[in-house]
């Protein structure tokens, strides 16, 4: 048996998330953070006074990240502590400044900041692929901004709207979602210095009662943290809502992408807009002609996990102690990291997707001429009433007439014969000539075209243009 394929292997990481997003959730990035914050303690603690010398600083940063792992999960066997244990690690690897490690903290100082710093990296790249799928979907909406197609309530043929219109729907709910992800990146709090009940009682021990310098501590780290703004009061830990606000941002994200591929999947049902097709790919093992919307519904599936990670998290704020437990711990682990690397998955889908999606104008066009003649009772209706009829009175035989036109569509396949219908009652006055130069398709959607480039001017535009580093991610391991 070949040990590689022996254990649960999980796919996020093997086959939807990228590498980018991978590395932030890391062994790795996780232990290089918590090393990087021990260095940032250190150096503020030294420069306010305390008795840290420059050879101790240099001796960790030289083994900033190079992490001995065997060390730290041994250590980890005898001590029960995985911050104790990568603390005994890095003194192994740095004898002169082992004793100042960690001088005055408490493991929340480098877990909860380190988690923190990992949320808002990975907004970061959350903001980027938004942007890219954004992007993609307004070129989308612009090519197709005049094209007429059916519109649905409550999937029943409605008023007809444009192909490109229907995708500034999806594109609104998803700028919904980037002015959040935006909002969260710039207020996310650092949780600082706190100690061990947030009262940073061993940092004023310190510092010999000077509260100044406990403040000018906490400060100085949160700065070098790259963070603006640090949580004023806490417990030990930070308030774990802050994972629920996150989450709750990222399932945000999932909802939008679901609704937008369930409407891609029905409209693959109706063969008018399809998701891109490889050229070898296989729809189904026994029914070689099918085209399943494979990576829709892999968004679809992704997103329902997404969601309910969103209620774990939301369950474990609601039920913290005081000043801190930790039936938080393994359960955040697992939430909040696959909760990334998930909305990463469904992102990389869905711009792969908008960037390749396939319109077939000539079924729209077939299913618009179809459904037209019903579209239009309601100007027949108008027209007749404006030529002396009673509003009531039409309203009622063209109900008759619509009931009984579409009796026929669905009983025996008769092709529509709704305007014949009403143009042989004498109660609307018009003719069948009359009535068939009314199907034109682009006279019943409305301001459909002009709504689809205000809103891409007003709104998409200008949000691809407040940022530029979407354009280029560095890393491009598109799983889809």
């Amino acid at each position: 048996m070949n040990d590689a394929y022996s254990q649960y292997d999980n796919p996020l990481i093997r086959r939807y998330a990228s590498q980018a997003m991978s590395f932030l959730f890391s062994p790795q990035f996780k232990h290089q953070t918590w090393r990087a914050l021990w260095i940032h303690l250190a150096e503020a603690e030294r420069d306010l006074g305390l008795p840290i010398t420059p050879e101790q600083i240099a001796e960790l940063k030289a083994h900033a990240t190079d992490i001995d792992f065997a060390e730290a999960e041994a250590q980890e066997k005898i001590v029960r502590h995985d911050v104790m244990a990568h603390v005994h690690a890095y003194g192994k690897q740095c004898p002169k400044a082992a004793g100042i490690i960690h001088l005055g903290a408490t493991s929340a100082y480098v877990a909860d900041n380190t988690d923190l710093i990992q949320m808002r990296d990975g907004l970061h790249l959350v903001r980027k692929r938004l942007l890219r799928t954004l992007d993609a979907l307004a070129k989308f909406a612009e090519e197709w901004k005049a094209q007429p197609t059916l519109g649905f309530t409550h999937f029943q043929p409605a008023q007809p709207v444009t192909v490109g219109k229907r995708a500034t729907l999806w594109i609104q709910e998803l700028l919904l979602d980037l002015e959040e992800v935006e909002g969260l990146i710039e207020s996310l709090p650092f949780l600082g210095v706190k100690g061990t009940t947030g009262t940073q009682a061993s940092f004023l021990e310190l510092f010999n009662g000077d509260h100044g310098k406990v403040k000018a501590l906490e400060a100085e780290v949160t700065k070098r943290a790259g963070f603006s703004r640090v949580l004023a009061v806490s417990g030990q830990t930070y308030t774990r809502k802050l994972d629920a606000r996150v989450l709750s941002a990222l399932s945000n994200i999932a909802q939008s992408l679901s609704k937008y591929s369930t409407d891609l999947r029905l409209l693959q049902h109706l063969k008018e807009v399809e998701e891109p097709f490889e050229k070898s790919q296989i729809g189904s093992s026994a029914m070689a002609y099918k085209r399943n919307p494979m990576r829709s519904e892999r968004i679809g599936s992704l997103a329902r996990f997404i969601e309910s990670l969103h209620a774990s998290v939301a369950f474990t704020s609601s039920t913290q102690w005081f000043e801190r437990t930790l039936d938080d711990s393994a359960n955040k682990r697992l939430a909040v990291a696959q909760a990334f690397l998930a909305v990463d998955a469904i992102l990389i889908i869905a711009e792969n997707v908008s960037s390749n999606l396939v319109v077939y104008p000539k079924v729209i066009e077939r299913r618009l001429r179809e459904e037209l003649p019903f579209m239009l009772t309601e100007n027949i209706m108008m027209d007749a009433v404006k030529r002396g009829g009673n509003r009531q009175d039409l309203h009622e035989r063209i109900r008759v007439h619509s009931v009984e036109a579409a009796r026929q569509v669905k009983q025996y396949g008769h092709a529509n014969d709704l305007l014949e219908r009403i143009a042989g009652d004498k109660s609307f006055d018009t003719t069948v000539e009359a009535l068939t130069k009314m199907l034109d398709p682009a006279l019943y959607t409305g301001r459909s075209a002009q709504q689809t480039e205000e809103f891409l001017a007003e709104q998409v535009k200008p949000a691809l243009a407040k940022w530029n580093d979407w354009k280029t991610l560095g890393e491009e391991a598109l799983r889809v």
